[in-house]
């Protein structure tokens, strides 16, 4: 049975791991609308190069945009995760669903160039016997993921050009809302026809189109890069978005089940209390009753001891 000392001992320590996960806690819900922001500040620029390969699109044939279809012979793929942990099954569902995908893509592990974002996720596609290409951190804060994308660019600029690569993908945690999120595919490369068509034959919103003079090819592919740029910087925000809604479901539920511990805690303390103070009382009663009980015994002696002849006859 634990004593009172103890079990004061283990309300203290359950209270302060209460207030470290009430803070980490907070700390993900803050987190959490901080990249949701990032994300909306994105629209807009997302929305401004649109509207620069609208009017690159506009001003050439139909013709010439279109393209064949590239065989996959060989695929790139970058699995955003995470470095720390206390976030559910956040890392282990988008390495499954990374994995899952690749596998349809009927592609030897070979011929496979995976890139992981976070060591948590980089353990686990290597555990599932898949070799990765590189690693690497995640960012801490919103200032540091454009220069996360740009070393990104980097990499994948030598898979396209070097390696020959020709499709690449990107796997990561789509945010949804609250601690809700769902694993998500982008396809990077080879741009999708379809959503350039549509680009193209959106109507401008003003009367005249505007013009340009640089040469067209090197606009057009400046305005792929800004593409790849903000597919990558979208994908990241909506991975640390997702993680944090993660951990914030983490935390709830460790707050909840500390909750629950704490109010057993406190229950066996007073139960433990009141034990101690009935022994207690039980020890003062016995106690008045064996003084009690003495104080009788030596009245009674004193009583016999007078009536005694002896004592007469020595008076």
């Amino acid at each position: 049975m634990q004593t009172l000392e103890s079990l004061k001992r283990r309300i203290k320590s359950t209270q302060d791991l209460l207030s470290v996960v009430k803070t980490m806690k907070a700390l993900a819900a803050v987190s959490i609308r901080q990249y949701q922001r990032a994300v909306e500040s994105l629209a807009d620029y997302a929305r401004n190069v649109e509207m620069g390969l609208q009017v690159v699109l506009q001003s050439r044939p139909r013709e010439e945009m279109l393209t064949g279809t590239v065989p996959c012979t060989r695929a790139g793929a970058v699995v955003f995760g995470s470095d720390q942990g206390l976030c559910g099954q956040f890392n282990a569902l988008v390495t499954s669903h990374a994995l899952d995908e690749l596998d349809r893509l009927g592609l030897k592990p070979q011929d496979r160039y995976i890139l992981t974002v976070g060591e948590r996720v980089k353990d686990l596609v290597t555990a599932s016997g898949q070799d990765i290409y590189d690693n690497l951190s995640t960012p801490s804060s919103i200032a540091g993921i454009t220069p996360m994308v740009q070393e990104m660019v980097l990499i994948l600029e030598e898979w396209h050009f070097g390696a020959q690569i020709q499709h690449i993908y990107l796997y990561y945690n789509h945010y949804v809302s609250g601690a809700t999120y769902h694993p998500a595919t982008l396809r990077l490369l080879p741009v999708d026809q379809e959503w350039l068509e549509q680009v193209r034959s959106r109507k401008w919103e003003s009367k005249s189109l505007p013009m340009f003079t640089q040469d067209w090819q090197g606009l057009f592919l400046s305005l792929l890069r800004e593409y790849l740029f903000v597919s990558l910087y979208r994908a990241f925000t909506e991975s640390l978005a997702s993680e944090n809604a993660s951990r914030l479901a983490s935390m709830q539920n460790a707050e909840k089940n500390i909750q629950e511990h704490l109010e057993e805690i406190h229950v066996a303390y007073h139960r433990q209390r009141q034990m101690t103070i009935t022994e207690e009382l039980l020890d003062i009663v016995a106690g008045y009753e064996a003084m009690k009980g003495d104080t009788r015994l030596g009245k009674d002696e004193e009583k016999q001891g007078r009536g005694m002849p002896g004592s007469r006859a020595a008076t």
